[in-house]
C-alpha cells in the first residue's frame, strides 16, 4: 500500500518507522528541516508532490491544532477513494469534518505517546479504533495495532471522547493541580520525585493538546468528581477521623486492584 504521513513529529516519525518496511511510504511536512532524519521514505514539503505519489491511505499525524487544516491542504491532491485517517487524541470536530468529504475515513487513537511509553515494547499499551470508520480503513488500523501487540478497542466517536475525559483529563488535571501548589524541595521524597517526573513529561506536551483534552465536553464532570473527593478527604483530615480514613484508603485500594 502507498501511504502518506502528514507531519514529521514524534508520532509521524513513529508511524514512519513502523510502516516503511512493509509499505511504500511518503512523509509530508511544511518544515523541510523536520524531514532530515526521516529514512526509507519519499520526503515532501510541497503538497503538489502528493499527486505524483498518489497515496492509497493518508495518516494525519499533525498536531491536534492543525489536524483538520492539514487535511484541507492535501485533499485537492488525492483520489476520491484514498482513505484519510487521523490518530488524534482529541476528536473534537473530526466526525463533522469527515461527513463533508468524499473520501472514506478511518479514525484511531494510539493511547500512548513518545513522552512516557517505551516504543520498543508496547504490549502494556492500548489503542482505540473508531467504529464509524470505513471497513477497509478500520481493518488496516486494527491489524496494525494488533501486530504491535497493543490492546485494541473499538469505540464510537462519543465513547472515545467519554473515555478520554476519564483516562486523560483526570490525571492531567491532578498533575496540573500538583504542579500549581508545589514548591522546590532540596530533599524530595521518592513519591514527590515520581510525581515531578510525570509533571515534567506532561508539561513538555503541546499547550494546545493539553487545552483541548481538558476542554473535552465530558471533562467537567470528571473534574467535579475530583473536587468532591478532595473535599471529602479534607474533611476526614481536619476531623482526624481514623475510621473514615481507613474507609477512604480501603476504597482507593479497591479502585486500583486488578480485576479478575
Amino acid at each position: 500500500m502507498k501511504i502518506l504521513i502528514l507531519g514529521a513529529g514524534k508520532m509521524g516519525s513513529f508511524f514512519g518507522d513502523v510502516l516503511s518496511f512493509d509499505h511504500e511510504l511518503a512523509v509530508y511536512d511544511t518544515d523541510p528541516k523536520k524531514l532530515r532524519f526521516i529514512y526509507n521514505t519519499v520526503r515532501m514539503s510541497d503538497p503538489k508532490e502528493i499527486t505524483e505519489f498518489d497515496p492509497d491511505l493518508v495518516i494525519n499525524a499533525a498536531t491536534v491544532k492543525y489536524t483538520i487544516e492539514a487535511f484541507k491542504t492535501i485533499l485537492p491532491y488525492i483520489r476520491k477513494d484514498c482513505i484519510i485517517s487521523d490518530i488524534a487524541s482529541v476528536k473534537t470536530g473530526l466526525e463533522e469534518f469527515y461527513a463533508t468529504v468524499e473520501q472514506p475515513f478511518a479514525s484511531s487513537h494510539p493511547m500512548f505517546g513518545p513522552t512516557f511509553a517505551d516504543l520498543r515494547n508496547l504490549s502494556t499499551q492500548s489503542a482505540i479504533v473508531i467504529s464509524e470508520s470505513s471497513p477497509e480503513g478500520k481493518k488496516f488500523f486494527l491489524d496494525l495495532y494488533k501486530s504491535l501487540n497493543l490492546r485494541v478497542f473499538e469505540y464510537t466517536f462519543r465513547e472515545h471522547d467519554e473515555t478520554i475525559a476519564y483516562s486523560l483529563s483526570i490525571p492531567f488535571a491532578s498533575t496540573l493541580v500538583f504542579t500549581s501548589v508545589m514548591k522546590h524541595q532540596d530533599a524530595p521524597g521518592t513519591t514527590f520525585k515520581k510525581h515531578m517526573d510525570i509533571a515534567k513529561g506532561l508539561l513538555s506536551e503541546d499547550d494546545y493538546l493539553l487545552t483541548e483534552i481538558l476542554f473535552n465536553p465530558y471533562t467537567p464532570c470528571q473534574i467535579e468528581n475530583i473536587r468532591k473527593e478532595l473535599k471529602h478527604l479534607l474533611g476526614i483530615i481536619e476531623k482526624k477521623d481514623s475510621k473514615a480514613m481507613l474507609g477512604f484508603l480501603t476504597k482507593a485500594r479497591e479502585n486500583i486492584a486488578e480485576k479478575g
